[in-house]
């Protein structure tokens, strides 16, 4: 989108209006779609609130009934499955990342039963669905962003797991960094946690006192140690700014709605089949976004961030997907 939104501070510049375009499929729904949502974490964890966000969304607007399970263990997840399935539920929804082969079997099972699932691999007919959370497009403009801001040249980067969903982000974080500061480099760890923040903390202060002054936050616990040593930081899937003031230069957002609207008013229309919802997820769907705090960050940088995201949007600029582990430079 050409347009920008101004929040407060905040500019929101690929907005998640475009999901409009699918917000609207549920309207002519003509009763609630039943939907089921297993998270093998609390609903708070960033990449899980995203679509807990959405379909509480979906809910209010009266297109879905809803109900989730938080904190499954992956060893109870197949049961769970098993158990919303039985009860009837149209649509099945959670993340199995940790038991692909587990999850592929349940929905084998209940070929009645639509599922769309988290997953680093393909959709399996006729049922199963896959989706990700694919905003390498934003996370390339917050390089952007962060490669203009470094004084030091170093940019430090704590992730989770290197999988592909988390892979491709960073690579496309620090090839955006490069793109505007070619001397930027980069020091690069994993914690193995989805949600460790006193371990992503002690990694981010090892950055630090190696000459870090820019902290890629992909895990919790990144922008907390940015805060005690006065160093900025950068966001991913969620806005965090206001819980660490001054700190937040940029983050890229995931909005679900799109992903979810689709699927809710396939399953509405008596379609829903195996499918990749990846898509759903890319700025032009209004899947992903870019918020930038226009106190912390130069107007001819917020101008040359938002003149890529035009060209992204019109289809003029493409961000390369790359989903190999991303390492160190140092």
């Amino acid at each position: 989108m050409k347009s920008m939104k101004s929040l407060s501070r905040r500019l929101v510049l690929a907005g998640a209006a475009s999901a409009g375009l699918l917000l609207s499929a549920g309207t002519a729904m003509a009763e609630a779609v039943k939907v089921a949502a297993i998270y093998t974490l609390p609903v708070e964890q960033q990449w899980i609130s995203r679509i807990h966000k959405a379909l509480n969304t979906a809910q209010d607007r009266g297109d879905i009934e809803y109900v989730f399970s938080e904190n499954v263990a992956n060893t109870d997840y197949e049961r769970v499955m098993r158990e919303y399935a039985e009860q009837g539920v149209d649509l099945i929804m959670g993340e199995v990342f940790g038991l692909e082969r587990a999850a592929r079997k349940v929905a084998a099972d209940y070929p009645d039963t639509a599922f769309l699932m988290g997953s680093s691999f393909g959709p399996v007919a006729p049922n199963f669905s896959v989706f990700d959370n694919w905003i390498h497009e934003p996370s390339y403009l917050t390089g952007m962003v962060a490669g203009e801001a470094t004084e030091s040249n170093i940019i430090g980067m704590v992730g989770g797991y290197a999988i592909p969903e988390v892979n491709r982000l960073m690579n496309a974080f620090m090839e955006g960094a490069r793109a505007v500061n070619p001397d930027v480099t980069f020091l690069v760890n994993f914690i193995d946690s989805w949600y460790d923040p006193p371990k992503a903390k002690e990694s981010a202060f090892a950055m630090m006192d190696a000459g870090a002054d820019i902290m890629y936050a992909e895990r919790f616990g990144v922008a907390d140690a940015a805060v005690e040593r006065g160093v900025k930081a950068v966001g991913n899937v969620i806005d965090t700014a206001s819980d660490y003031p001054n700190t937040i230069l940029t983050s890229a957002l995931w909005h679900m709605e799109p992903t979810i609207d689709k699927a809710i008013a396939n399953v509405a229309a008596g379609n829903f089949e195996a499918a990749d919802y990846g898509q759903y997820s890319f700025m032009g769907y209004g899947g992903g976004s870019i918020v930038v705090d226009e106190a912390l960050v130069p107007p001819e940088v917020i101008e040359q961030v938002r003149q890529t995201e035009t060209e992204i949007m019109e289809g003029m600029f493409r961000v390369n997907v790359n989903d190999d582990r991303p390492v160190s430079d140092q």
